[in-house]
C-alpha cells in the first residue's frame, strides 16, 4: 500500500490546510474523522491530530483511542490534539487567560529538537484557542514558547509524539513549512514520492482493476476537473468511456458550441445534449438557494439516466468531484467537519439510477488537479480555465431563474471576462463572474428616467478555494467595464463590485 500521513479530523477549519500542506511536501495523505480510524499498518507513517472547536474540558468533546497509535506511530497534535495529548494524559488545560486569536511569536524554540529545528526565536506563528494548557505531564519537554503561552510546543520524552498550540498549516505561521517537513520527512521518514506523475498511474491502474470492461458516462463542463477526470479514465478504459456534455440553459454565452469544439482533438467521444427546457421548468417559482440546487441536480441526474440507457450495458457514471466539493457539501467522511452548502456531483444516487459512481478526483485540491493535468498534457486553454460552479448561472441569479435573466447575466458575464483576458488580468484571477441581484435601482440614460435590475461582479484570488480573498482590480478597469455593461445590456442600469472574501463569504452568493 502506499505510504501515507494519517490526519484524524476533530472539526477544525484548518484540517484540510493540513492536508494541503502535506501533499505540497510530495507525501500522500488522508483525512478521516477521529471516531473512525482507518486499519492501521506499516504504510501509515505518522499520524497528526487537527484542531477542533471543542474544548478538552467539553464534557462533549472528543475523546479519542491513541493507545493503538501512540507510541506506535510518530504523532503531532495541532492545537486541539496538543491539548487533549496535554489533559488526557496528566497535564492540565484550562480557559485562556489572554485569548490568542491570530499573530504571534515565538519568544523561545528549542533549535536542537528535531520538530523544531531551523525554526528562529520570534517567528511569527498563527494562534487561534479559547483554553491553554496550564500544565503538562512530568515526561513532557517544552520546546517552544511565546510571551503568553508557556507551552506552545512540547514532546514527550522517549516517544516520537509531539503537540503544538499554533497552526503551522496556516501560511501565516512562517515557518511552519520547516515545522512540518521535519515532522513529516524527518521524523516519519515518508520518501516524497507522491507526484502528479505517480498520482496519473496509480489511478489509472486502480481505474482498470475496478471498472474492468465496463463502460462509463462521464459529464463534461468543459472545465478542468471533469476534464482531467475524463483524460484519466480515457487513458484507463479507452473507447468505454461515453462523455456527454448538457445544455442546461444556465451555461456561459456561446459556452455550448464553444466547449465541444475544444474536445475535437483529445480523442474523447462527446455527445451534446441540450437538455435547457428541463432545467427551466424544474427551477421555475424556485428562489431558495438550496432547492434550487437540489432541483438542478435532480434534473442533471435525469438527464445522465435516460442518457446512459442510450450507451448499452453503461455501469458506472463519472463524475469530476474535487476535495473542497466534498468538503463542502458532507462532513469528511462522516466526520464532524461543518456542512456549508450541497453540491450539485455530490452524495451519491438516488436509487433508480442503476450507474455506480467512480470519481477519480475526489481527494485532491484543484491545484493538485491542475498538475495533474498538464501531466496528461491537457491544453493550458481548458487548465488555465476559471472554475465555473456546477448549477452554473443558476446560482449565480439570486431569486427565481428564468430564460430573461439568463440572457441578461450571460451578456454581462461575457463583457467581464472577455474584459479581463483583453486587459491581461484573466491569469491574475482565480475565479471571475457576474451575479445578477434581486433588486432594481433608479437611473438616468438620456433624459429619461430607468428603474431597471442591478449587478455585482465577483472576482477572487484563492489556491484551492478553501479560502479566498477579493481582487483589487484596477478602477480604470472596473469603471470600463461597468460603462459597457450598462450601456451594452439593456436591463441593467448598475453595477456593483463584490469585495468581500472566504470566510466569510462564500466564493458563490448561492
Amino acid at each position: 500500500m502506499q505510504e501515507m500521513i494519517l490526519i484524524l479530523d476533530f472539526g477544525s477549519q484548518y484540517t484540510q490546510l493540513i492536508a494541503r500542506r502535506v501533499r505540497e511536501l510530495n507525501v500522500y495523505c488522508e483525512i478521516h474523522p477521529w471516531n473512525k480510524v482507518p486499519e492501521l499498518g506499516p504504510h501509515i507513517k505518522g499520524v497528526i491530530l487537527s484542531g477542533s472547536p471543542f474544548s478538552t474540558r467539553d464534557p462533549e468533546a472528543p475523546k479519542p483511542d491513541l493507545s493503538a497509535i501512540r507510541g506506535h506511530f510518530p504523532l503531532l497534535g495541532v492545537c486541539f490534539g496538543a491539548q487533549y495529548l496535554a489533559h488526557h494524559f496528566g497535564g492540565e488545560v484550562m480557559p485562556s487567560s489572554i485569548r490568542e486569536y491570530g499573530r504571534a511569536n515565538l519568544a523561545a524554540v528549542d533549535q536542537n529538537n528535531p520538530l523544531t529545528k531551523g525554526m528562529s526565536v520570534n517567528s511569527q506563528v498563527w494562534m487561534s484557542h479559547g483554553d491553554t494548557i496550564k500544565k503538562i505531564p512530568a515526561h513532557y519537554k517544552v520546546i517552544a514558547s511565546t510571551s503568553d503561552v508557556e507551552y506552545a510546543g512540547y514532546m514527550i520524552e522517549g516517544e516520537t509524539t509531539f503537540g503544538i498550540q499554533f497552526h503551522p498549516e496556516v501560511y501565516h505561521s512562517l515557518e511552519g513549512g520547516i515545522l512540518l517537513r521535519n515532522f513529516i520527512v524527518e521524523i516519519c521518514g515518508c520518501h516524497q514520492t507522491w507526484t502528479p506523475d505517480s498520482f496519473v498511474d496509480v489511478t489509472v491502474q486502480e481505474l482498470r482493476e475496478k471498472l474492468g470492461n465496463d463502460k462509463v458516462i462521464l459529464g463534461l463542463s468543459g472545465g478542468v476537473d471533469s476534464s482531467v477526470a475524463a483524460m484519466l479514465l480515457h487513458r484507463a478504459i479507452g473507447d468505454r468511456l461515453h462523455c456527454i456534455f448538457v445544455d442546461n440553459g444556465l451555461l456561459r454565452k456561446n459556452e455550448f458550441a464553444s466547449v465541444l469544439e475544444s474536445y475535437k482533438d483529445l480523442g474523447l467521444n462527446v455527445k451534446g445534449v441540450d437538455a435547457s427546457g428541463q432545467f427551466y421548468d424544474a427551477l421555475k417559482g424556485l428562489t431558495d438557494p438550496e432547492l434550487k440546487r437540489k432541483a438542478i441536480g435532480k434534473v442533471f441526474i435525469d438527464v445522465f439516466d435516460a442518457e446512459s440507457k442510450l450507451v448499452t450495458d453503461a455501469k458506472w457514471l463519472g463524475q469530476g468531484t474535487i476535495y473542497p466539493d466534498v468538503i463542502e457539501s458532507v462532513s469528511v467522511n462522516g466526520g464532524p467537519s461543518q456542512t456549508i452548502k450541497s453540491h450539485h456531483n455530490v452524495g451519491g444516487l438516488p436509487d433508480y439510477m442503476k450507474l455506480k459512481v467512480v470519481e477519480p478526483l475526489r481527494l485532491l485540491f484543484k491545484d493538485e488537479v491542475r498538475r495533474v493535468g498538464r501531466t496528461l498534457n491537457l491544453p493550458e486553454a481548458i487548465l488555465g480555465r476559471h472554475p465555473f460552479p456546477g448549477p452554473g448561472l443558476g446560482i449565480r441569479i439570486l431569486g427565481e431563474v428564468n430564460a430573461e435573466k439568463v440572457r441578461i447575466l450571460q451578456e454581462v458575464d461575457a463583457i467581464f471576462i472577455n474584459g479581463l483576458k483583453e486587459h491581461g488580468l484573466y491569469d491574475n484571477v482565480w475565479q471571475a463572474g457576474a451575479i445578477f441581484l434581486p433588486v432594481q435601482s433608479v437611473g438616468v440614460m438620456g433624459d429619461e428616467r430607468t428603474y431597471e435590475n442591478a449587478v455585482a461582479l465577483r472576482a477572487v484570488s484563492s489556491t484551492d478555494g478553501m479560502t479566498a480573498d477579493w481582487c483589487h482590480l484596477p478602477y480604470e478597469f472596473l469603471a470600463l467595464i461597468s460603462n459597457k455593461i450598462i450601456n451594452q445590456v439593456k436591463g441593467i442600469n448598475r453595477v456593483t463590485y463584490d469585495i468581500s472574501s472566504k470566510p466569510p463569504a462564500t466564493i458563490e452568493w448561492e
